[in-house]
């Protein structure tokens, strides 16, 4: 779990979807589309949880895509969004990759073209995580905001 992770309590979440795509880069913005839409119905367009989540979802969809290019038999990708009126959001990416998931530990040099998708993570969700605990094979990358 990330650093914001605490004792705050856990909302109730009363609508959701998910999102089945093939492992290609294309992808990412049909995924951060889909939670900007579905998230629109209870959040105004100039919300800082929307661009938050917009941007975060982004960044975990492009990891797990990349990561599922990288495997000997890329997969589908499955996104799985879920909200509530309060402005709650709670976003999990699955990809069937192996490979771990962690944050680095220091910040990526200015030239770098990647590197800073985790790091804004957990900088920006109230939590998050990785699960390996999963009925197959690969994980799960879940934030909450």
């Amino acid at each position: 779990m990330g650093a914001g992770s605490g004792a705050a309590s856990s909302p109730q979440f009363c609508d959701d979807f998910s999102f089945t795509f093939p492992p290609d880069l294309q992808w990412v913005r049909s995924a951060r589309e889909a939670v900007r839409t579905a998230l629109l119905s209870v959040l105004p367009e100039t919300s800082e949880v929307l661009g938050t989540a917009v941007l975060l979802t982004s960044e975990v969809v492009t990891n797990a895509v990349v990561a599922s290019l990288g495997s000997a038999r890329p997969a589908p990708v499955a996104l799985y969004a879920a909200w509530n009126p309060a402005g709650a959001v709670r976003v999990l990416v699955h990809d069937v990759a192996p490979g771990a998931v962690e944050a680095p530990a220091g910040l990526p040099s200015p030239e770098a073209e990647n590197g800073r998708g985790l790091l804004l993570l957990a900088h920006c969700a109230r939590e998050w995580g990785v699960c390996r605990h999963l009925p197959g094979p690969g994980k799960a990358v879940w934030f909450c905001l």
